[in-house]
């Protein structure tokens, strides 16, 4: 009787991990074809991007209930009225700030910690801050748990960046504003860049990237019409 009970136990065992490997490789393949599709296929070219989101196991990042969404181009529900972006808006960005190792950027608004791993995968210091606490704390423990050593997470209002850790080669906000927040124009490197959803909360913004040149002085670019969560907070005073 024990023996034919460790037989059974034992063909579970090997069932389950059998399971187990063919949900990692669907996610896998999944994973792939998000890059050439939806990344790649829509003009994305920075190699450095294309490695760090290949690597990423993004359904990690989505409640349970949505991973065999995960790898669509589209955003998802992460909770407290709160989405991931769509992969492709993720490498937008994260390609438009040209980042390089070594370099330090700071995040505002963690929300499932996604673009901070694909921020970490290619530069030497990520900061990010994250103002709904529920959040912060979940994203922290699973960056944690992925075995990022070079992401930093802190709850507060976004609006303020991060002084203490300051000055930043590249800042990156991840929610919408009508107005690119002093605070973290004075926090940017000379030289350094912004990316932002910039306009009315409300409606659809302009993805724009902003670059600091000598006496703080902003030159923007406008990219692309994007519909990003309002940032909230400071932020949102005066509105």
């Amino acid at each position: 009787m024990k023996l034919a009970r460790y037989l059974v136990i034992a063909i579970a065992f090997v069932l389950l991990s059998a399971s187990a490997s063919c949900a990692k490789d669907v996610q896998t393949d999944r994973r792939a074809r998000m890059i050439e599709r939806d990344i790649k296929g829509r003009g994305v070219s920075d190699e450095r991007v294309l490695k760090a989101m290949e690597s990423i196991p993004r359904h990690r990042f989505v409640p349970a209930f949505y991973r065999d969404r995960a790898y669509g181009d589209h955003p998802l529900p992460i909770g407290e009225g709160q989405t991931i972006s769509q992969p492709y808006v993720v490498a937008l960005m994260t390609e438009a700030l040209a980042l390089k190792p070594g370099e330090r950027v700071l995040e505002i608004g963690t929300g499932s910690g996604y673009q901070a791993a694909v921020l970490a995968e290619i530069v030497d210091e990520v900061y990010t801050v994250e103002i709904r606490e529920g959040l912060s704390k979940k994203s922290d423990k699973l960056l944690k748990e992925l075995g990022y050593k070079n992401i930093n997470v802190k709850h507060a209002d976004g609006y303020w960046g991060w002084p203490e850790q300051a000055p930043f080669d590249a800042i990156i906000i991840t929610a919408a504003a009508n107005h690119i927040p002093p605070p973290l124009i004075r926090q940017l490197k000379e030289g350094g860049r912004l990316i932002l959803p910039l306009g009315p909360t409300t409606f659809y913004q302009v993805l724009t990237l902003a670059t600091k040149h000598k006496g703080g002085e902003l030159r923007l670019v406008q990219m692309s019409p994007v519909n990003f969560v309002p940032m909230t907070g400071e932020a949102q005073k005066g509105e």
